[in-house]
């Protein structure tokens, strides 16, 4: 196994101390020859310790892994409404331990009818971002709370009440405001205030949101019991339903009731490929992470990275980075509306053809590559990572897409909409929000789902099972890139969630790094190199990007000891990582 040092210059913290599930030293020399069958308990990775929390009351109480990540996401959807929510939607990856199948549960929103690209130009034919950012028009429709219901009625075992109840409570007792929601709440604060449902929620005493003050938000506890106890109809038919096609209406979108309770969940046949000794089994397009990951890790899979300097490592890794990014601006759309040339792109012959275009100590310029024209969702997406005693697993990501998503709540729901049909092509070749840039294949058709950059992966080798993804935008693939990378180097949960971070993605031609991830003498050798490398510690003020990236969450089964190990991200400090011993059913 490669044994490449990862972890640059950050410090690991918040290493959890998993001595009550070890076995004893007999026990685990007779584990190490032959793995074990069966986790010797639960874990639960999440964003958040109210939701991680769900997870094990609900595992508790006899539920599987399926029926957990309903109570963790539901949960994220009521306390993370900065990240995501039943108005948004998601991808989850599972693994059922008793038939040994993997399934991908796509649940990502769809483009409305009336979205059409010439719906986001102002007169004078310039792209109207205000409107494909904010409010009505920047909304698909959901698709989060369709998976809940697939995921308890196919997956689960356990009756919607049950799962979605702690989601049920917290949004009728409420729950302390964080500072990261407080803080984006005032980023945002312009566009939240224009729409009547969202000042009712986060303007209910008065004022703005501040942190360790308690919010409730009863309309959206409401909605959350009819989902439970309706299902499908609960939110996408009968009076939720209207009062979303009203909300919608009165601020000047259109939807309709037909595309409501048209929204179907599509399940989809996870990637597979071989690294390093590993499987990684992860997300298919409308995910663009999937097919990237294969690109990446089979172009640097013949160097010996270990024997590297650093600077030319992560020369080497920016290089697979920009040709999968620019791969993905060309040719990944929605499956069922683009073909998409899967295998070729995940070949190994198409990698070494990749990889013979990398100079070893050069940057190649992204406008060199081929390509017939010079081409993130925001970080505050959300993931959770679950493993069940039974061996079932579920890698979670949703989102609402930029911060609190459109800003708009429907009145009397509680549910605030995502900003989705930014990540379409909306006017081809124009950057969405955060630079990515776009053409036909991903261009917006009527129940078209938009591309997206959330990839829920597993790994699998012989003796080590982990379960991994991010939020990040655009940047949640290199993120996940160098959380397998970490896996493969032997690193643990935690050690993974710390690791630095930097990224490329082809257009716009540079390296950007979170603050200290890559020392000064590295930087240095880049530039020599001919990168473009933007630190966050040179950035004139007013212009600095952010300092710490993503949000990952993931749990570990280390099979020849038989132990489980969670890592939550240390750069969110309400985020939880947990073990119980809880044994299967």
């Amino acid at each position: 196994m490669k044994t490449v040092r990862w972890a640059l210059h950050a410090a690991l913290s918040s290493m959890l101390l998993l001595s009550p599930l070890l076995a004893s030293h007999a026990q685990a020399a007779e584990a190490t020859a032959q793995a074990a069958a069966h986790p010797p308990g639960v874990a639960v990775a999440s964003a958040h310790g109210l939701a991680t929390d769900a997870g094990l009351e609900i595992l508790r109480q006899g539920g599987n892994a399926f029926d957990a990540a309903v109570a963790v996401s539901s949960v994220l959807s009521v306390v993370e409404p900065i990240s995501s929510g039943l108005g948004g939607g998601g991808f989850f990856l599972l693994h059922d331990a008793k038939t040994g199948r993997d399934h991908f549960i796509d649940a990502r929103e769809i483009a409305p009818a009336a979205a059409t690209p010439e719906a986001y130009l102002k007169p004078d034919g310039s792209f109207d971002r205000d409107r494909a950012e904010n409010g009505p028009w920047s909304a698909g429709i959901p698709g989060l709370p369709a998976g809940l219901v697939h995921l308890a009625t196919r997956h689960g075992r356990l009756p919607l009440t049950v799962s979605l109840e702690p989601a049920i409570r917290i949004a009728r007792e409420g729950f302390p405001v964080y500072a990261r929601l407080a803080n984006g709440y005032q980023s945002r604060r312009d566009v939240m205030e224009r729409y009547k449902g969202t000042r009712a929620v986060f303007l209910a005493d008065g004022d703005a949101p501040e942190e360790g003050e308690i919010l409730k938000q009863p309309d959206l506890a409401r909605t959350l019991e009819l989902l439970a106890e309706r299902g499908f109809d609960g939110f996408y038919r009968g009076p939720v339903a209207k009062k979303l096609l009203a909300g919608v209406k009165a601020e000047g979108g259109r939807w309709t009731a037909g595309e409501l309770a048209g929204y179907r969940i599509r399940e989809r046949e996870p990637l597979r490929f071989e690294y390093d000794g590993w499987e990684i089994v992860t997300s298919p397009p409308p995910s663009s992470g999937g097919i990237a990951l294969a690109q990446m890790l089979q172009m640097l899979e013949p160097w010996d990275l270990a024997k590297l300097p650093q600077a030319e490592r992560v020369h080497l890794t920016v290089e697979a980075m920009r040709r999968a990014y620019r791969d993905r601006t060309f040719f990944l759309g929605d499956p069922d509306f683009v073909k998409i040339p899967v295998r070729q792109l995940m070949s190994r012959d198409y990698a070494a053809g990749q990889r013979s275009t990398i100079h070893p100590r050069k940057a190649t310029p992204s406008d060199l590559l081929s390509g017939e024209q010079t081409p993130m969702e925001d970080e505050d997406t959300t993931h959770f990572s679950i493993i069940d005693a039974e061996g079932n697993r579920v890698a979670g990501t949703q989102t609402v897409n930029l911060l609190f998503g459109s800003g708009m709540v429907v009145p009397g729901t509680g549910v605030l909409l995502n900003n989705e049909m930014d990540d379409f092509a909306l006017k081809p070749g124009t950057p969405n929000a955060f630079g990515v840039m776009g053409y036909a294949a991903n261009a917006p058709k009527p129940g078209k789902r938009m591309l997206s950059s959330m990839t829920p992966t597993f790994m699998v080798s012989k003796d080590r099972v982990a379960v991994l993804g991010t939020p990040g935008g655009s940047r949640i693939i290199t993120m996940v890139l160098l959380g397998i990378l970490g896996y493969a180097d032997g690193l643990d949960a935690q050690a993974v969630a710390a690791l630095p971070r930097f990224h490329h993605q082809w257009m716009p031609d540079a390296i950007g790094i979170e603050r200290d991830a890559l020392p000064d003498d590295v930087v240095a050798a880049l530039r020599a190199m001919g990168h473009t490398v933007n630190s966050p510690r040179e950035a004139p003020a007013g212009r600095r990007s952010s300092d710490a990236w993503g949000n990952l969450q993931t749990v570990e089964w280390d099979r020849r000891g038989n132990v489980l190990r969670g890592g939550s991200d240390p750069r969110n400090p309400v985020g939880k990582a947990a073990v119980e011993a809880v044994p299967a059913p």
